[in-house]
This record gives C-alpha cells, sequence and structure tokens, in this order.
C-alpha cells in the first residue's frame, strides 16, 4: 500500500466557506453516521455547521437518526482532526468537492445515497458527465484483460471517461488502456486518496495526475485503510459516475457484479461481455441468462445505447460491416414474431410455439449477430 502522505508542514488552509467544509468533514468523522445519515441531517437542518450546532432533540428529528447517533453527533469534538485532513489532503494535492460545488459530478449527485463530499485529485471536467464504469475480476484471465483493453481503448476514442476501482485484473487493465489511448480515466478508491491500494498501482495514479487525465477520488478520509467495509460504498460511486457499466470477466460471486447490480439500482445501463462456455468466470454468461445485463461484444454497443441521453450525441465508431449469413428455421420465426419495441421472452416463446429453454439459445445467437437486441428483464426485440 502507497503511503503518499510525506509531508509533516502544515500548509495553510484555504477553502472558500471554511466553517462549512469544516463541519462537513467532521460530520464524517463521527463514529456511526454513514452517508445516508448524513444526508438525512442536512436535508432536516440545511447545513454541516446547524448540524454539528445542534442539540439531541433537534437531531433526532432526522430520518433514520436515533439518539445514540445524535449522542455521538452532539459529543464530538475532536476539531484538530478535521484541521489535519485538510493539511494531510493539501499535502497530496487532494481538495474536497461537496455536494453543493458545481465540480461534483451531476450523475453521481443523481443516485439516492451520493456522497455528502468527495477527496478529489486531479481534475473532474465536463467532458466526465460521459463516463462508462469497466468491471471485473481481480483474478483476470489474458481474455478478460483483452476485453478490458479493447472497450477502453474504444470508448476514450468517442470521448468517454473510463471509470473502474484501481483494482488488480479488469480495473487495472481498463485504466491503463485508457491513458494508453490518450483518454480520461477516474480511478476511485476504497481508501484515502493518499493511501494507494494496491501499492503496485501507484504509477498509474501518476500518470493520471502529471497527464491531467482523469482524477483520483474517494469519500473516506485522508489516511483510511482499504478495510473490506469500504469496497461496496466505493462500488456505488464507481456505477454512479456513469451512464453504463460493462462488467469485461467475472466469477459467479464478486465485486463486479455486486457493482452491476448497484448500478441497475441506480438505474443505468448495464453490460456484460460474454464468456467462453469452458471457463469458470462464466459470471457474465449468468448475467445474460438472467436478464440482468445486456450483452456486449463491443464499445459500439455501448455506445448505441448511451447516445440517446446525451443533448448532443456525439460521433460514434462505425460498425464494422459483416456479410449476412442467411437464418435459420427457428431464428426465423423469432424474428418474424419480433419488433423493434420489446416483447417480454414469455409472449415471443408463445406466438413461435416455442420452449424458453430452446427459444434463449436461438435468441443468444442472433444477438451475436446483431438482430436482436436483449433488454432488462428478459425482453427481446429486432435491432
Amino acid at each position: 500500500m502507497a503511503d503518499l502522505f510525506a509531508s509533516e508542514s502544515t500548509p495553510e488552509l484555504d477553502l472558500p466557506d471554511g466553517a462549512e467544509r469544516r463541519a462537513l468533514v467532521a460530520l464524517s468523522l463521527v463514529p456511526g453516521v454513514g452517508p445516508g445519515r448524513v444526508l438525512a441531517l442536512l436535508a432536516a437542518l440545511g447545513s454541516a455547521n446547524a448540524v454539528m450546532r445542534a442539540p439531541v432533540g433537534r437531531l433526532v428529528r432526522a430520518e433514520g437518526v436515533g439518539r445514540q447517533t445524535a449522542e455521538a453527533i452532539r459529543a464530538w469534538d475532536d476539531w484538530p482532526s478535521v484541521d489535519a485532513q485538510f493539511r494531510r489532503a493539501a499535502s497530496v494535492g487532494a481538495r474536497l468537492v461537496a455536494l453543493s460545488d458545481p465540480e461534483y459530478p451531476d450523475l453521481l449527485r443523481r443516485i439516492y445515497d451520493p456522497p455528502s463530499h468527495l477527496w478529489v485529485r486531479g481534475r473532474l471536467t465536463e467532458a466526465d458527465d460521459l463516463a462508462v464504469a469497466i468491471v471485473g475480476t481481480r483474478r483476470a484471465s489474458d481474455y478478460g484483460r483483452r476485453v478490458a483493453e479493447a472497450f477502453a481503448g474504444d470508448l476514450v476514442a468517442a470521448g468517454v471517461t473510463v471509470v473502474s476501482g484501481l483494482a488488480y485484473g479488469v480495473d487495472v487493465a481498463a485504466h491503463r488502456a485508457a491513458l494508453a489511448a490518450g483518454g480520461r480515466t477516474i480511478a476511485v478508491l476504497g481508501s484515502g486518496v493518499d493511501r494507494i491500494y494496491p501499492s503496485r498501482h501507484a504509477p498509474v495514479v501518476r500518470q493520471i495526475l502529471e497527464r491531467d487525465a482523469g482524477a483520483v477520488v474517494s469519500e473516506f478520509p485522508l489516511g483510511a485503510a482499504p478495510d473490506a467495509a469500504n469496497f461496496p460504498r466505493r462500488n456505488r460511486v464507481v456505477s454512479g459516475l456513469c451512464r453504463a457499466t460493462v462488467v469485461a470477466e467475472a466469477f459467479e460471486t464478486g465485486g463486479a457484479l455486486l457493482t452491476a447490480g448497484i448500478a441497475l439500482e441506480q438505474n443505468r445501463e448495464v453490460f456484460a461481455v460474454p464468456a467462453s462456455v469452458f471457463t469458470e468466470a462464466g459470471g457474465t454468461n449468468r448475467q445474460i441468462q438472467r436478464g440482468e445485463a445486456a450483452l456486449a461484444t463491443s464499445a459500439v454497443d455501448v455506445l448505441d445505447a448511451i447516445a440517446p441521453q446525451l443533448e448532443t450525441p456525439k460521433a460514434l465508431p462505425i460498425r464494422p460491416e459483416e456479410p449476412e449469413l442467411p437464418l435459420n428455421r427457428v431464428e426465423q420465426r423469432l424474428v418474424d414474431v419480433l419488433t423493434t419495441e420489446p416483447r417480454p421472452l414469455d409472449a415471443v416463446c408463445v406466438d413461435a410455439d416455442l420452449d424458453a429453454s430452446t427459444a434463449l439459445v436461438y435468441l443468444l445467437q442472433l444477438e451475436f449477430r446483431g438482430v436482436v437486441r436483449q433488454l432488462q428483464g428478459k425482453q427481446f426485440a429486432r435491432t
């Protein structure tokens, strides 16, 4: 683990509305006060300053705040640790971006439980409003790494910012490919922004910062260790920053599928890249089978899906022409009952006079060939 807090000096704090920002950090340091309670308290009292001054009786009126939490807030008085946070941030070039700041990512602001603030190294820009997460297993195969690299390279070529969690395997492959292609990438940490984990990936962080090619962000305090409990919170920020999440490779359990599930809860697009039927890392196949992700065989599939969300759609890469292959009898029956409007699988099976297992096999083949697209909830449509 790389601890990048190397300076013991005490830089001057130069913060607009410093009292409110100090109170916001103080609130986040109170034991038992997670992001949900912070948001509830801010909504109830209007500012972190007001929260830190409020009596217990007022605090308990906030949604989800019990007497024990209210008393912990009222008793908290470790202001030197707050100033130490700002000093430590200054020593590594980090700054606090509050939920109310214009720089705070708009997509992240829209999720139901956004962090009240982020610690940011590097720059967040308007270009990052067009962002896609690429996630996957830490035990990535050569195939998984190649998928991450291909998607990341093509996405940044279309002006998309690639977001991931800086972990081993798929995550770091996506970051490196985005940088190699001259694009922007955002690394979301489950530790403080001054504690790069894993430490082996510190050179990737250095490239992001030195090239002004994105940002490293975290909602956790400076100096926070990468504890296991932090990563689900980290994952919701990864998906929350993005219009879509792509699972490049995954086992049937693991953080990548959790991130995809969170993305679905956030009403964001989720894609999965199919895996070989001979691999143990078949999590993406299960996602597709269960209708939890749309199949993606290239970055074009992702770009096609997110383009309608943009006020001014960006130019997309051109999908190479492929020779048309004739449909077999079962495929033709399925195509005949499908339209460009999504239809549920059971309705397709009834009209095509097929059982569900047979229909799914042929629908998947048609999806590979670009004739059919699968949407959430096992719905299918002609392209």
